[in-house]
């Protein structure tokens, strides 16, 4: 996955010159052959970082593997749950590192689903 993440990266870099090098078959302006200079440059700059990137993405692949595996299911189950993402704030960390979700208050309520059946009764 993240060798496609970084083919992806050196792909979108190199189509702009890809595309310049065929206008310049058709004569290019001033402006134009500086944009192409100027995109071949960056090009060239770049590639140790591109190079980084795919190194990293190479020892990240297995634990972002482990991770989807684990929390796959369990961020189903959550996106399933809650009816209407709009409805809440984002993310908060308490100082005691509790993670809240509030309400929004302007957003309106959703009605609860009443029950099918009566709850249980129990004798006490």
């Amino acid at each position: 996955m993240k060798k496609i993440a970084s083919y992806l990266v050196v792909l979108s870099l190199i189509s702009p010159v890809a595309r310049a090098q065929e206008v310049e078959e058709e004569g290019l302006s001033l402006m134009e052959r500086g944009a192409q200079l100027f995109l071949e440059g960056i090009l060239k700059e770049m590639e140790p970082a591109i190079e980084e990137f795919s190194g990293l993405a190479e020892e990240m692949g297995p634990a972002l593997k482990e991770f989807a595996d684990q929390m796959g299911p369990k961020l189903t189950e959550l996106l399933n749950e809650v009816e209407d993402w709009n409805a809440y704030q984002a993310p908060e960390m308490l100082p005691n590192g509790d993670i809240i979700i509030r309400r929004k208050p302007d957003h309106p309520l959703l009605k609860p689903e009443t029950p099918t059946e009566p709850a249980p009764q129990v004798d006490l």
